[in-house]
C-alpha cells in the first residue's frame, strides 16, 4: 500500500461509495482506504479480502475523520442526506470533511455534489439534498481545496424501489409515476460511477476544479416506460402526473422528490458524451433493466 497513492473512499458499502471502492481495486493504481461505520458488516469483510485497507469512521466524528484522511493522496466523499432529512447536518458534515482534506493537504478530492438550486433560481424553487450539496462545492473553492465535482443523475436504481411503476387500478396493467411532462430526464446506474471517478483521478489536470454532470442518457417518461415493457413483458405506461400532484403524495419525503423533478425540468447540466467517455462501459437503461430484469419483476 505504501507504494500507491492512498483514495480514502467514505461510504465505501453503500451504492456510490462501493462502486467507487470497487472500480479502483479492480483497476490497482491506487491504494483504497474504505470508510465505513462498521468494519465488521459483510460488505466492509469482502472490500478488505479485495485488498482494501477498511477503518471505521463517522461524518459526525471529527477525530475518525481525520485519521481515515491522514497520509492519503486523495478521497471520494459522499454524504446521506435521506440518513437525517436536515440540511444543515450535510453541509455542516460537508464542511468539516473540506477543513480536513484542506489542511491535511489531499491534493485531489472528488465529491458528490449537486446543485445549489436555491442560489441558481434565486429562491424560487429549493431542493435541500441538492442545495446542501451546492454549498458545499462552494465551500470547497472558497478554501481552494482541489475538488471536482461529480453530479449524478436520477439514479436507474430508483425505478426498482421507490420509483417503481405501481400497479392500475385496472389490475391489469402498471402506471410509472414520473412527474416530468413529457421532458427529457437524465438517468444512470450508480454503478457506473465507480470507473468515471477512476478517469478523473487518473487525470488530474483535465479535471480538477470542474462540476461533471453525470448521465447515460435522456429519456421521457413515456420512454422509459416503453422500455420497462419490452424487458418486463408487463403493461406499463406514463402516468402522466405533475410534481405539484406528486407532492401530495402520502410518503415521507414526497415534497423534496416533486421539487428535485421541479428543477429537473429545467434541465440541468448533465454531459451524456464525457459520460461515456469517462466510462465507456456505461449503461442505457435497457441494458441496466436488462441486468436487473428479475429484481424489477419480483418488485411489482
Amino acid at each position: 500500500m505504501a507504494s500507491k497513492k492512498i483514495i480514502t473512499v467514505f461510504g465505501a458499502t453503500g451504492s456510490q461509495g462501493g462502486s467507487v471502492a470497487c472500480a479502483l481495486l479492480k483497476d490497482g493504481s491506487f491504494a483504497v482506504r474504505a470508510v465505513t461505520r462498521d468494519t465488521s458488516k459483510p460488505a466492509a469483510v469482502k472490500l478488505k479480502e479485495a485488498g482494501a485497507q477498511v477503518v471505521s469512521a463517522d461524518l459526525d466524528n471529527e477525530k475518525s475523520l481525520e485519521a481515515a484522511l491522514c497520509g492519503a493522496y486523495g478521497a471520494f466523499v459522499v454524504t446521506n442526506f435521506w440518513e437525517h432529512f436536515s440540511k444543515e447536518k450535510e453541509v455542516k458534515q460537508g464542511k468539516v470533511i473540506a477543513d480536513l482534506c484542506k489542511r491535511l493537504g489531499l491534493q485531489h478530492v472528488i465529491y458528490s455534489g449537486l446543485e445549489n438550486v436555491n442560489k441558481l433560481t434565486k429562491g424560487k424553487l429549493e431542493v435541500l439534498h441538492f442545495d446542501s450539496k451546492g454549498e458545499v462545492e462552494e465551500y470547497f473553492r472558497q478554501i481552494s481545496c482541489p475538488m471536482t465535482s461529480m453530479r449524478l443523475a436520477f439514479y436507474f436504481e430508483n425505478f426498482l424501489t421507490l420509483m417503481k411503476p405501481q400497479k392500475s387500478k385496472d389490475g391489469n396493467s402498471y402506471e410509472l409515476v414520473l412527474p416530468m411532462c413529457d421532458v427529457p430526464m437524465d438517468g444512470i446506474s450508480v454503478s457506473d460511477l465507480g470507473p468515471a471517478v477512476l478517469s478523473v483521478l487518473k487525470s488530474p489536470k483535465d479535471y480538477k476544479g470542474k462540476d461533471i454532470g453525470l448521465s447515460a442518457e435522456k429519456l421521457t417518461a413515456a420512454q422509459y416506460a416503453a422500455i420497462m415493457s419490452k424487458v418486463s413483458g408487463k403493461v406499463i405506461k406514463d402516468a402522466k402526473i405533475s410534481p405539484e400532484v406528486y407532492e401530495k403524495l402520502p410518503f415521507p419525503g414526497a415534497q423534496e422528490m416533486a421539487s428535485m423533478f421541479k428543477f429537473y425540468l429545467m434541465i440541468p447540466n448533465r454531459d451524456v458524451a464525457l459520460t461515456h467517455k469517462l466510462n465507456p462501459n456505461t449503461k442505457n437503461f435497457q441494458q441496466f433493466l436488462e441486468e436487473k430484469k428479475e429484481a424489477f419483476i419480483k418488485a411489482l
